[in-house]
């Protein structure tokens, strides 16, 4: 699934194709896709309403269309591009947005988990999806004192508690695997045990893998790739995600693949100590 980086990224080649453009029609192809409202007024709302700004929030992207705000959501493998009228369409193309200026955005999608709503711009901030979320990594609250009060006395495993949307908004499980090892912190480390040091160390780390990757245009993991069309180079500068049984490349040490909280994760077990519960060990 697209994480922040990536999403950020595609908002911003999208911010560039779009913004001032007008929409003329739309066509969908796969209904269920289109959660609010139904197909009929969606298609009919969208008619003829310009693209003022192209936003973000955590995963999700934010339409600026006048009186409404379009939030669409890549989920696994969603995707944007732009093309000339005419041009070939790719299989898996199930939402397809003509713009006045002859080009269309087109969405595809290929395992169809994807959504979008259309809102009127006052119902947004009731939009329960965008209500939930926690802080952003580069908000000025997102600091230790903030972890250190959402944290304490929670027992839960670290990684899955920043996994939690609610509690930071945007990080999946590529960056959090990436995040608590160079922050030197185990996945499986009791959340509310941790010390302000390592909860300072993890706010820091999360600041600069986001940067780090938004700068490098997002991982390509899988299908990921921009609006453009271009895909990112982050994946080059991972140092534990999907190098299970190569040498970490601080310590040299196997890096060890396990599961934490039902996810796939990447961990060095001399770079990040396990704790005496850890499901990934030595000898595990």
């Amino acid at each position: 699934m697209p994480e922040l980086p990536e999403v950020e990224t595609v908002r911003r080649s999208l911010a560039a194709l779009l913004q001032g453009q007008t929409i003329a029609r739309v066509d969908v192809r796969l209904h269920r896709l289109i959660r609010t409202p139904d197909v009929a007024m969606f298609v009919a709302t969208l008619r003829g309403v310009p693209v003022l700004a192209v936003r973000r929030r955590a995963k999700y992207l934010l339409f600026d269309l006048g009186d409404h705000v379009l939030v669409s959501h890549l989920r696994m493998e969603g995707r944007y591009g732009m093309y000339a009228a005419g041009d070939p369409e790719e299989a898996h193309t199930h939402v397809v947005f003509s713009l006045t200026d002859g080009r269309e955005l087109r969405y595809r999608d290929v395992r169809q988990f994807g959504t979008f709503d259309l809102l009127p711009v006052e119902a947004v901030n009731d939009f329960s999806a965008l209500g939930r979320l926690g802080p952003e990594p580069d908000d000025e609250g997102f600091d230790a004192p903030y972890l250190r009060d959402r944290l304490s006395e929670r027992t839960a495993p670290i990684k899955s508690l920043l996994l939690d949307q609610t509690v930071v908004a945007g990080l999946g499980n590529i960056y959090v695997d990436e995040i608590l090892h160079r922050a030197g912190i185990h996945p499986d480390r009791p959340a509310g045990r941790l010390k302000r040091a390592d909860l300072g160390r993890i706010v820091e780390q999360t600041k600069q893998v986001i940067a780090e990757s938004i700068r490098q245009g997002g991982s390509s993991i899988k299908s990921y790739v921009s609006g453009h069309g271009t895909p990112g180079a982050f994946q080059f500068s991972l140092r534990v995600y999907g190098r299970q049984g190569k040498p970490c490349l601080t310590c040299g040490r196997e890096i060890a693949k396990g599961r934490v909280g039902g996810r796939g994760t990447h961990v060095c077990l001399s770079c990040q100590k396990p704790p005496r519960t850890a499901t990934i060990r030595p000898g595990r």
